[in-house]
């Protein structure tokens, strides 16, 4: 390089000119600043309006369930007092015991019949205890009844048991419901029901065979008559005849009772000389009595007095009444009948007097006698005071009955000397 090129000095480029920076001044930045505060004050103040529309709107919607929640107590406290009305005023007690068996609840007729229970506690809570196990051992529901001694007699509860809930994951009933039912009015109840239709049935079979016997025994009594006419002059003959007379009129009067206990016709009135009618029964009575070693007096203070009554069935009566009177005596007893008007200074009643020197009627047993089926004599069948008392009523009259054990009876029949009318009859 020469030296003219080494001296050259090349003059360096200026660079091209750039944009111009804008310097922000302090009033501008203050502006600026100014309006993003502005903008954040905006923001926050909708924000803050916003958050006030929600605490309002929080705060209804909680008043709202205040108010939900406070009525769904009362409800709740309504209902429990409702169904604590409805277990107040069961006829049933209503029992709930946990699964230890102790008890949670009891209703007040519960506590009533539990309470009543006094010397039976025991065997109701043994009723209980083995309702219980019965429950844990997988029944679902138990019925029992138990039979109590209480202070108004003995009583019968029912007891049922069934589970509300069981231990989840044991298997156990958690809690356990018992209803107890007095049930004694109910098994009384059932219990006449089975002996009516027992009677009934019974009733249709002894109505069978008294009408299947009835009609060989009036032959029987009619050849034994005959017999008995034929041995008239045979002493031992007419013992005998009179033994089968005796049997045969026995026979014949337990039919008749039969016949008339289960059917109670209506009576069949008319004038009924009272004093002829006696003469006749006692005729039939005799050789009973002769069969018996026992003696008949009849004392007639009426006369041939007429009485409206049914002959045949007042009759039956007075059979009745004598053969009662035949089983409480033993040999050398005297039946004693007397006709006579029931108060002297009154004549519109008659009393019939049966009087026996038998072994009397013990105390307790005077309301009973009438009732069918009751006897103290074994093979009595206990249905011919039963029949008297319903045909004497039929009548409109009444039978009374006096004794003393050891000093006889006597049994009254008092019936009506006016007319019947013919409802009475009825």
């Amino acid at each position: 390089m020469s030296a003219t090129a080494q001296q050259k000095v090349i003059a360096p480029k200026s660079p091209r000119p750039g944009p111009r920076v804008h310097r922000t001044t302090p009033k501008e930045f203050l502006a600026r600043a100014f309006q993003t505060f502005t903008h954040a004050a905006d923001s926050l103040e909708k924000s803050y309006g916003q958050l006030q529309n929600e605490v309002l709107r929080l705060r209804f919607e909680l008043e709202r369930t205040n108010r939900d929640l406070a009525a769904s107590v009362e409800e709740n406290a309504g209902m429990r007092r409702y169904l604590a009305r409805i277990l107040e005023g069961l006829p049933c007690g209503v029992f709930v015991v946990n699964r230890e068996g102790e008890p949670r609840m009891a209703n007040p007729e519960a506590r009533r019949i539990l309470s009543s229970a006094g010397d039976g506690f025991a065997l109701a809570a043994e009723t209980l205890r083995q309702s219980i196990e019965e429950l844990r051992a997988g029944s679902p529901r138990t019925e029992k009844e138990c039979v109590v001694e209480t202070p108004e007699g003995t009583r019968t509860i029912g007891v049922a048991c069934a589970v509300l809930g069981e231990t989840e994951g044991e298997g156990f009933p958690s809690e356990s419901v018992f209803i107890l039912r007095d049930v004694t009015e109910e098994r009384r109840q059932a219990s006449e029901r089975e002996t009516a239709r027992r009677k009934a049935s019974l009733a249709e079979l002894a109505t069978l065979l008294a009408h299947e016997i009835r009609n060989p025994l009036g032959s029987l009594e009619l050849f034994a008559g005959l017999l008995a006419d034929a041995a008239a002059l045979q002493p031992d003959l007419r013992r005998w005849t009179d033994h089968i007379q005796a049997g045969l009129r026995s026979l014949s009067a337990t039919v008749n009772n039969v016949l008339q206990f289960h059917s109670q016709p209506e009576l069949q009135l008319a004038e009924v000389n009272v004093g002829r009618l006696m003469r006749e029964s006692v005729e039939f009575l005799r050789p009973l009595a002769r069969q018996a070693g026992l003696r008949i007096d009849l004392h007639n203070a009426l006369g041939e007095l007429e009485i409206p009554a049914d002959a045949h069935r007042l009759q039956q009566v007075f059979f009745n009444l004598a053969l009662n009177a035949f089983r409480a005596m033993t040999t050398g007893g005297l039946l004693t009948i007397r006709l006579q008007w029931a108060e002297f200074d009154r004549l519109n009643e008659v009393r019939i007097d049966f009087e026996d020197t038998g072994r009397g009627i013990a105390p307790e047993h005077l309301e009973k006698i009438f009732e069918p089926g009751f006897t103290t004599q074994p093979g009595n069948p206990g249905i011919g005071l039963a029949v008297c008392r319903a045909v004497v009523e039929q009548h409109r009259g009444s039978i009374q009955v006096a004794s003393e054990p050891g000093k006889g009876a006597t049994l009254s029949v008092i019936l009506p000397r006016v007319a019947l009318s013919a409802g009475a009859a009825a």
